[in-house]
């Protein structure tokens, strides 16, 4: 049976995760593929409603930190079934804008929760639904932070939740993902954010067609 592909992008703030996954997208449709794009916390209407709460508070209140977690696994375990796991089945390739791995970095490494806890959740949210190549945009967190402002210059609503943060709490995120990727080589392929677009998105199509068009 043909079986899509999972390739997820993650890194801190303002790395260029969207602009990055849009352009692979659209080299990656070139070759014929079936791509679907998604995100976290999203891609389903269960998961947009919860990107609302976590995002802008659309409940009315500020989750706790343990609500947090779980409404990040809410989202994600019906965006694997209902959206991703279907499309692999039928041999589309899915590109993520983050995916567990941010909850292991923001609650586990960020907020302090135990890291081996919050994979073991990761686990029951996506069961067997592993990513084929994770991309880590890494970028320090003060350009990061430059790019979020400015990004969101002449919006009514400057940083969402997580964007709000101290700079401390993001630079424990950063460093939770560099430790990830230390962890688990085999999946993750870091890849310098500092610079422009173009020579990133060179970087990560080179990444992706070694591993997976290794014939051309």
């Amino acid at each position: 049976m043909v079986h899509g592909r999972l390739i997820t992008f993650e890194g801190p703030e303002g790395g260029g995760k969207s602009t990055q996954a849009a352009m692979l997208i659209a080299r990656l449709e070139e070759r014929g593929l079936e791509i679907i794009y998604t995100r976290e916390p999203g891609g389903t209407k269960l998961g947009e409603a919860i990107r609302g709460i976590l995002q802008y508070d659309a409940a009315g209140e500020d989750p706790c930190p343990e609500s947090e977690v779980l409404l990040f696994e809410a989202s994600r375990a019906q965006l694997v079934r209902k959206v991703i796991r279907p499309a692999l089945e039928r041999g589309a390739w899915v590109v993520c804008d983050r995916f567990f791995d941010s909850t292991t970095a923001y609650q586990g490494f960020g907020r302090g929760f135990s890291v081996e806890l919050i994979e073991t959740i990761n686990r029951f949210a996506i069961g067997d639904t592993l990513p084929d190549m994770t991309l880590l945009l890494d970028v320090n967190i003060s350009l990061g932070m430059q790019r979020c402002a400015k990004r969101q210059e002449g919006k009514k609503i400057k940083y969402d939740r997580i964007e709000s943060e101290a700079l401390e709490f993001h630079e424990k995120v950063r460093q939770g993902y560099l430790e990830l990727a230390r962890r688990y080589p085999d999946r993750f392929r870091k890849v310098d954010a500092m610079r422009h677009p173009e020579p990133i998105a060179a970087d990560i199509w080179t990444l992706v067609s070694d591993a997976f068009f290794p014939e051309n």
